[in-house]
């Protein structure tokens, strides 16, 4: 029997820890649970006790790993895993999974509520503009990548995307125009969406040589990672071209953007909203039970991450 610890500072939904207790119940295994937890060391002292870790987004960082003497397997409920120091995990052997697609559909949708908010002014009362017809830019095409592509396409719009990893051909079976460079995407495209991991060749890769080539009433929407985006670079060209607009899901840390006299022109939640939904909170939390469950009783691996 081997003792799960569901390590939340940001807690599931109430239905996704009941839902996560019910799995585990099923099973030989037992739950554990820390929730809204304040301090560091509150982890620290719950993983010395667990078997397997599930977190959200965590900093699972080389002290929480050495202080889990008896971790065998981590799982990120979510696709992104860059809050996991993999590289102390795999030190130790212990096992990183994810869960991708679970907050697939979630953080799709937010893209469009986020470009409509924007195109419509913020809902201030002043003309805006129509999705129908614009071109968006896809920059990966991923779970999520591909749902907005799709409803993008339900919404009249004409989709493109690239992915340097996706064959072109994938793309378009599914009526999306491949493009073949990012610099593609950032020349034709009216929206332009990011879903591209934070790795030593993204951070801050959409730079001002990037961001100049953007076509007029051009608007970038990044619901990835914070710092892929060169915050400095996008104030730096909003500064230039009134025409350009930003919204992201994550505050920003710029002092220049944050100045008032752009707020009209970029948009952020006062938190990351991307997989907060009560459907993506079920499918992430309880996929991060099950492939536990199946790693203790079976040694499945599936989405082992090192």
């Amino acid at each position: 029997m081997s003792v799960i610890l569901l390590a939340t500072e940001k807690p599931f939904a109430a239905d996704a820890v009941n839902k996560i207790r019910n799995v585990v119940a099923e099973s030989t295994h037992t739950l554990q649970l820390l929730e809204s937890y304040t301090d560091k060391q509150q982890l620290l002292d719950a993983v010395a006790q667990a078997d397997a870790l599930i977190v959200r987004s965590d900093k699972v960082d080389a002290d929480v790993i050495a202080a889990g003497k008896k971790l065998q397997i981590i799982v990120r409920a979510g696709a992104g895993y860059d809050n996991i120091d993999v590289a102390a995990a795999t030190e130790k052997n212990v096992c990183v999974m994810n869960t991708p697609g679970q907050n697939a559909n979630a953080v799709a949708e937010l893209v469009f509520g986020f470009m409509i908010y924007q195109s419509r002014k913020q809902f201030s009362g002043s003309s805006g503009t129509e999705l129908r017809g614009k071109k968006l830019g896809v920059v990966g095409f991923g779970n999520i990548g591909k749902l907005v592509a799709q409803i993008g396409k339900a919404m009249g719009m004409e989709v493109c995307a690239y992915d340097k990893f996706i064959e072109a051909h994938v793309m378009q079976e599914k009526g999306i125009k491949p493009l073949a460079t990012i610099e593609d995407v950032f020349e034709e495209c009216h929206y332009i969406s990011l879903h591209i991991p934070a790795v030593s060749d993204t951070k801050g890769s959409v730079d001002f040589h990037l961001l100049k080539t953007m076509r007029k009433n051009a608007m970038l929407i990044n619901t990835a990672r914070q710092e892929v985006v060169n915050e400095d670079d996008i104030a730096r060209i909003m500064e230039e071209r009134s025409d350009i607009s930003f919204v992201s899901d994550f505050m920003p840390k710029s002092d220049k953007l944050l100045d008032e006299s752009m707020r009209k022109r970029w948009f952020a939640p006062v938190k990351k909203m991307g997989a907060q939904t009560e459907e993506a909170n079920v499918n992430a939390g309880i996929a991060a039970a099950k492939q536990i469950i199946r790693f203790f009783d079976s040694g499945d691996r599936t989405f082992q991450l090192n």
